[in-house]
């Protein structure tokens, strides 16, 4: 997903102030456009909640 330097900014500083992960909220941002354009879309729940479910280490964080 491609995010400018200041929505990436917006976007940590609210997931800073809400207490969740900025690299988990990508993932499911990245989850949900993926799955945007297929006919079907059979399965995005199922890989939301894999996401929410998961821990998201340091490092993913850093990496975004």
């Amino acid at each position: 997903m491609k995010l400018t330097i200041e929505d990436k900014r917006l976007l940590e500083e609210l997931c800073e102030q809400q207490g969740i992960s900025h690299a988990k909220v990508l993932k499911l941002l990245e989850t949900v456009q993926e799955y945007e354009f297929k006919d079907r879309r059979i399965g995005v729940y199922d890989a939301l909640r894999e996401i929410l479910k998961s821990k998201t280490s340091p490092e993913q964080a850093q990496s975004s």
